[in-house]
């Protein structure tokens, strides 16, 4: 079982494909909550460089919350995270976490039932992005 969903865009700078991937969130309900540069922090930290690589922490308040009241030690799985990672000057990678691989060691019928929801909003924010 795979851990995440992505897709690849072409013809579009790394500014341009955030930017796309928070409207295609925002159109599924989801607010970014986080977005680490990590590109940046390796530089700092490390002195080190590496293609622009960017995590957005992506929430859906709604199914946050039902997993929270289902699970309430759930939140080390949340935000769910978004990377848009540029793999070269023409290739953008935009990747998801698939939400049912993550949660999936809870054995909680109600936590499935809210991956499941999240997973189908995830998949539909990644093929917006195809179009």
């Amino acid at each position: 079982m795979s851990y995440f969903f992505s897709t690849t865009l072409t013809n579009i700078s790394f500014e341009d494909a955030i930017d796309k991937t928070k409207t295609a969130l925002k159109n599924e309900g989801f607010g970014v909550l986080t977005e680490i540069n990590i590109k940046n922090t390796l530089k700092n930290k490390l002195d080190v460089d590496i293609n622009p690589y960017t995590i957005l922490g992506a929430c859906s308040p709604k199914h946050a919350h039902q997993a929270i009241s289902s699970e309430p030690n759930i939140g080390v799985f949340l935000p769910c995270n978004v990377i848009v990672r540029a793999l070269d000057s023409n290739h953008i990678s935009v990747s998801a976490v698939d939400p049912i691989a993550s949660m999936g060691t809870v054995e909680n019928k109600n936590l499935a039932t809210v991956a499941q929801e999240v997973e189908s909003k995830l998949k539909k924010v990644i093929n917006a992005l195809k179009q």
